[in-house]
């Protein structure tokens, strides 16, 4: 699975900063909206790993929003994240076809856990990624090389595991871009040339080197030779 591209959908900019805070620190790009009729538009263009919706929004409600989702894109994960928390109100949230749904107040800490256990739940997927003797354990957020425990901070740990899902192909550093950080993100600053040295210095020093610049393409991650 890629590095996780979120849409979250709450018109309560506080608490969207909030989600969005937490999921990025957890490595996930974050895109936020706060209007339902935008949310409707962007979750048919862009290509989501999970929406967490609030009902209440101006524009479309969150109910309509989902509604058009699962005409769409009948497949994407959608998380309700609600203050209406009647049992009623979440039968009817998942009676549309939510596969989620969370009462506010919450716990920070569960969101990212419940759109993983989401994704888990709708594609089986191998936990571990190996290239060469590097080892990436995705469901621990834990990186090895040589039996070597590598320290990543988590956009670094997004990165690797973004270039691992694509390993022995070239990725663009839109590509990057678009699923390591969000739509929001200044095309100009070199964040991913910074966060691919770093990465460099952590995973390859004293070690073949697995991380592979292609010129004028992007980077690739592979064991086999050039």
């Amino acid at each position: 699975m890629d590095a996780m591209r979120i849409l979250v959908v709450e018109d309560d900019r506080k608490v969207a900063s909030f989600i969005q805070r937490g999921l990025e620190e957890e490595g996930m790009a974050v895109d936020v909206l706060n209007d339902g009729d935008d949310a409707a538009m962007q979750a048919h263009m862009v290509d989501y790993d999970c929406v967490v919706l609030d009902l209440m929004l101006p524009g479309r409600s969150g109910l309509q929003v989902l509604r058009d989702i699962r005409v769409r894109k009948p497949e994407l994960p959608v998380l309700i994240l609600s203050a209406q928390g009647s049992p009623e109100e979440r039968v009817a949230g998942l009676n549309v076809g939510a596969d989620d749904y969370m009462a506010k107040p919450f716990i920070l800490a569960e969101v990212p856990a419940r759109i993983r256990a989401l994704l888990r739940r709708g594609k089986p997927r191998d936990t571990r990624l190996r290239i060469g003797d590097l080892e990436i354990d995705t469901i621990r957020r834990r990186v090895s090389r040589g039996g070597r425990a590598i320290d990543l901070k988590p956009k670094e740990y997004a990165l690797l595991e973004f270039l691992a899902q694509h390993s022995d192909r070239p990725v663009t550093r839109t590509h990057i871009i678009e699923h390591v950080w969000d739509i929001h993100f200044d095309s100009i600053s070199n964040v991913v040339e910074v966060h691919i040295n770093s990465l460099r210095n952590k995973i390859d020093r004293g070690a073949a080197p697995l991380i592979h610049t292609v010129r004028g393409v992007g980077y690739m991650l592979t064991d086999k030779p050039s």
